[in-house]
């Protein structure tokens, strides 16, 4: 039998019918609502077609997410997610299971599951959206940490300089400023216009702008460079719709080397290790979602 999937977005709820191999049969996607009742009311009118016809459901949503418990923290920039007790509305509703994951985890779990952390015995996988979401594969298995918040990336601070939340990683290495500040630069009017800056880029036709992308890069390289120091992974997979330029992996490689290069002791003692783009892209929450609901029925037998 199927499996449906939700993948909870600050613009965009996706939704689909994921089979139990991890093909991914049907998808779509709403805009996400603004209050929690039209959210509870929009989830409820996904469900109900699908809920006679699949075993079980899988959710990621943004924020801290207590596994054992379904409920929320602190949801992203959906604030109206904290303290709500997802997994037991829907379950009590719709008499079906249920199982939550946060996003970044999500990312990671469908990596390891059919993507290019299979076979992984410790990874990483960043996401780069608005800010920075991650999982850590620890001995093979997704790595919660001791409150469900282990790869929260976006809560390290980079800088001795912290002088307020502008100063964390997920705003120095967030995906979406850096293509804010490129198009400031270039004159583009729209903040979230991605493609025109990669095209830029590629051409090399503004110093400013790839000196800017050059910088960005260096700074996800360090990062790949901490975790490494920390975990000891010999894989990091990237993932956010920014990775879809072929172009951000190659850099984010060249100036993971050109950091190797510049410390000696750093090129000694840390091994080489191999940096990916994510295998599913803007699909990875939904198979991570579902992974998630079988890991935990797998967990049960």
């Amino acid at each position: 039998m199927d499996y449906f999937s939700i993948d909870i977005g600050g613009t965009f709820i996706k939704y689909g019918v994921v089979d139990h191999s991890g093909v991914l049969i049907s998808s779509n996607k709403v805009k996400t609502p603004s209050t929690l009742d039209e959210f509870i009311k929009v989830i409820f009118q996904l469900i109900s077609p699908v809920k006679d016809k699949v075993k079980g459901i899988g959710i990621s949503v943004p924020g801290k997410v207590d596994t054992s418990t379904g409920i929320i923290y602190f949801g992203g920039s959906l604030n109206y997610l904290h303290k709500c007790p997802l997994k037991k509305i829907i379950e009590e509703k719709f008499e079906i299971r249920c199982e939550l994951s946060n996003d970044g985890k999500a990312a990671a779990l469908a990596e390891l599951w059919l993507g290019n952390l299979k076979g992984v015995k410790n990874g990483a996988a960043i996401v780069l959206g608005t800010g920075v979401g991650g999982g850590l594969i620890i001995n093979g298995e997704l790595f919660q940490g001791s409150n469900y918040q282990a790869g929260e990336l976006s809560f390290m601070i980079p800088s001795l300089k912290f002088l307020n939340d502008n100063d964390m990683l997920g705003m120095s290495h967030s995906s979406v400023n850096f293509i804010k500040k490129a198009t400031e630069i270039l004159n583009i009017s729209n903040e979230t216009d991605g493609i025109s800056v990669f095209k830029y880029i590629k051409k090399k036709q503004n110093v400013e702008v790839n000196q800017l992308f050059d910088s960005y890069c260096e700074k996800i390289a360090i990062l790949i460079i901490n975790l490494q120091a920390i975990l000891d992974i010999s894989t990091v997979v990237i993932g956010g719709g920014i990775s879809q330029e072929p172009i951000l992996l190659d850099n984010i490689v060249i100036q993971y080397n050109n950091i190797r290069k510049k410390s000696e002791i750093i090129d000694m003692s840390l091994d080489l290790i191999d940096i990916k783009s994510c295998k599913f892209l803007s699909d990875s929450n939904l198979l991570g979602a579902v992974y998630q609901l079988l890991l935990v029925i797998e967990q049960e037998k």
